[in-house]
């Protein structure tokens, strides 16, 4: 079984695939429904999808929803490279092409247009599985290391899990004498393609939603009683997800400078707020369970903030219906890659947690 979609976007706090398909694939039955709200970049739906259920994704970040909105695409590498190739013949011309010093740097004018020309097709329509399939390929195309030989992103030299500031990157590249690369986004999108979904043999079924799981509005869109919630909440003190992903959030339709606003995330502004976040996301979730719906969380830390995650996660636990059958070690940042590593890595990892809890009814 193929598992190459899951890697069709890089996103910096993701957690091995091996967690939630262990989890589904052991314990739960073809048919029932899993959700994670805090999607991130899709990862424990494609886990859903592999094991034959109804998936549900919920996340405020409009990238880890064109993520996880790929992963759940029912589509051929053909149709994805034809639906580039139609979106450039019906936009000409882009009408919107940011200008400055990183732009100019950061792709080649030719790239540049062209990616606009197809941002702005995408943005008029997204709705079927071949575009957002193509949306999911550009996201993991846009920037990266650059190659010797074949080009396999569209940008100059830059990380490929998170975008660099502009003015950093500019001088990086000036002090470097990196130019951008002229390449061919059409081939770069078919290789991609044949990649992530030339051998994809499931067929998947659910929903990925943007909106904020702390407000039970965002839940509207879970139709089907759900077996499993499977989930990884950001970090305490973890809030740079968007302005770390801020020339993927251009793509999707964000501005074309860094955008760091916080809307739809936890608060961070001392433990007992964001305890308080989470605990609403649990109680939403209760609301869309299943009786003896199983409650599987991982949890951490990052260095730089001083908190037992273990006791922030049962204390978000308190007064919902949900009860604590077991916590366990998981290993450590390091082990998984995971958020606490990314940021800090020069300090020791901090122990990761499994916390199972079963709905009281």
């Amino acid at each position: 079984m193929s598992t190459a979609l899951n890697g069709i976007c890089p996103y910096f706090t993701m957690f091995p695939l091996e967690f939630p398909l262990a989890v589904l694939s052991r314990h739960a039955k073809r048919g029932e429904a899993v959700l994670d709200p805090f999607s991130g970049r899709g990862t424990t739906i494609y886990a859903g999808r592999l094991s034959g259920l109804h998936s549900y994704g919920i996340d405020s970040n409009p990238v880890a929803v064109a993520i996880s909105e790929a992963k759940l695409a029912n589509t051929s590498p053909g149709r994805v490279v034809a639906t580039a190739r139609k979106i450039l013949e019906s936009v000409p011309t882009a009408r919107d092409v940011p200008t400055g010093d990183f732009w100019r740097q950061a792709f080649h004018e030719s790239v540049l247009k062209e990616l606009c020309r197809l941002r702005e097709g995408l943005l008029i329509s997204c709705d079927s599985d071949a575009r957002k399939a193509l949306r999911g390929v550009i996201l993991g195309a846009l920037h990266g290391p650059r190659a010797k030989w074949q080009q396999a992103y569209f940008s100059n030299q830059c990380p490929r899990t998170f975008a660099p500031k502009p003015r950093y990157a500019a001088k990086f590249w000036s002090s470097h004498k990196m130019v951008a690369p002229t390449v061919d986004i059409l081939a770069i999108i078919a290789t991609r393609a044949q990649r992530y979904f030339g051998n994809e043999s499931t067929c998947a079924r659910g929903l990925v939603i943007a909106g904020d799981s702390q407000k039970a509005s965002s839940f509207s869109g879970v139709e089907k009683k759900v077996s499993w919630i499977l989930t990884s909440p950001p970090y305490y003190g973890m809030r740079s997800y968007i302005p770390d992903q801020w020339l993927r959030r251009w793509f999707v339709g964000g501005p074309s400078v860094v955008d760091y606003s916080k809307e739809g995330q936890l608060s961070h502004a001392g433990q007992t707020n964001f305890a308080a976040g989470m605990r609403s996301v649990w109680q939403n979730c209760a609301g869309h369970a299943k009786t003896n719906c199983r409650l599987v969380i991982r949890f951490g830390a990052i260095n730089d903030r001083k908190v037992e995650p273990l006791e922030l996660v049962k204390d978000s636990l308190k007064n919902t219906p949900w009860k604590v059958l077991t916590a366990r070690r998981a290993g450590t940042a390091s082990t998984g890659k995971r958020q606490a590593n990314h940021f800090v890595p020069a300090k020791a990892a901090i122990d990761e947690y499994d916390i199972w809890a079963k709905l009281d009814g």
